[in-house]
């Protein structure tokens, strides 16, 4: 087999999959990319065993057909040092050798043979398929993942939990301290179904979906899911169980109600928690008359930080303590310029929306348990 291929462009592909492939596989096969020729290019697989990502290189100068493994880490390390030019790969398939020759120079590899890549999962007739808003996909991967655990009694927790209905697409993250809902109503879906994604193919996600320009094919059943772009398709298995009833820890009828700039309370929130203790990143909230107080201290140091802050602000006087490293997180992820923020007491978590939409078509909501005081 031989093609030639231009190295940047390779190169590119080959770092965006390379993502999947573990540290720590059981399978030494999998510390390989897969490359399969055919007359119209190639097809390059890497995966995990629990997720795969394929891309596609369209070539006009192929020369037969095949398969063969290849070094992941080797072949990403050598065309990381070539400029643009274009390579000529030269395969022999009973050898498992791999010549590669540049404009001044030859390098040869030693594949494994690709029939001992593992077979990947295929689509059951019981599998559902939509086409998907890639920017709702994205977006909705970007303001919840954040917010997922790291749980190994709860995996269902680890995950992004994706309800697909007729009148919204909805994805939920969230690890028992936060919890983040986001949704899309210009993404739907005749039939009514969910499953959770995973952390891993959902960071995966998150970094291919910018280069795509056209809607995502999702298929799924009770096993693995299937997302098929112009130039990639990830394969992941599903995390198995059911999700926690969500919308019953969300508190509604909140009577405190406050808007604040948010580039200034994350810039307080920034500089008042460095003074917090460093074993429970409390900071306090005094709410009371349009003005709010953060603060923080750290008694065994003998410091402590204090900032008043101007807001909009309907309610009764509160005062309400937040870990501070999760609420920056949220904060940093309402893309607003003002966050509209509903408390009950001190003791229910606190509700943070964006104050004003950007898309009429999605909503954010995020919620933040709080910490006791110790007065």
């Amino acid at each position: 087999m031989k093609f030639v291929v231009s190295s940047t462009y390779l190169l590119n592909h080959l770092t965006s999959i390379s993502k999947v492939i573990s540290s720590k596989n059981t399978m030494p096969i999998l510390d390989n990319f897969l490359f399969q020729l055919s007359e119209k290019g190639i097809t390059i697989t890497a995966s995990d065993l629990e997720s795969t990502l394929i891309t596609q290189l369209e070539l006009s100068n192929v020369e037969g057909e095949g398969t063969i493994a290849i070094p992941a880490k080797l072949i990403t390390d050598t065309l990381k040092e070539f400029p643009e030019q274009p390579l000529t790969f030269q395969i022999n398939t009973e050898t498992c050798s791999i010549e590669i020759f540049s404009e001044n120079g030859k390098f040869s590899i030693v594949g494994q043979n690709g029939e001992d890549y593992p077979e990947l999962p295929q689509l059951s007739e019981d599998s559902l398929s939509i086409y998907v808003n890639r920017q709702a996909l994205q977006k909705g991967i970007e303001k919840t993942i954040f917010a997922t655990a790291d749980d190994e009694l709860r995996p269902v927790m680890n995950g992004i939990f994706i309800e697909i209905s007729p009148e919204f697409m909805s994805f939920v993250a969230s690890d028992a301290h936060k919890l983040v809902r986001y949704r899309r109503m210009d993404a739907t879906s005749e039939i009514e179904s969910s499953f959770i994604l995973p952390k891993k193919p959902a960071s995966l996600l998150k970094n291919i979906l910018p280069k795509e320009e056209h809607d995502v094919k999702l298929e799924f059943n009770n096993k693995n899911a299937f997302f098929t772009l112009s130039n990639y398709k990830l394969i992941c298995r599903l995390v198995e169980g059911n999700y926690p009833s969500y919308n019953s820890v969300i508190p509604t009828n909140n009577q405190n109600k406050m808007i604040i700039d948010r580039l200034s309370f994350l810039n307080t929130v920034k500089r008042v928690s460095v003074f917090s203790n460093q074993a429970s990143n409390l900071i306090r909230m005094n709410i009371n008359e349009n003005k709010m107080v953060v603060s923080a201290q750290d008694i065994d140091y003998s410091m402590s930080a204090t900032e008043r802050l101007n807001c909009e602000y309907e309610g009764d006087e509160i005062e309400i303590g937040f870990k501070s490293t999760f609420l920056l997180e949220i904060i940093s992820n309402i893309s607003a310029g003002d966050v509209k923020i509903e408390l009950s007491d001190p003791t229910r978590a606190g509700l943070f929306l964006p104050a004003e939409k950007d898309n009429e078509n999605e909503d954010v909501l995020m919620l933040l348990m709080p910490m006791m005081i110790n007065m």
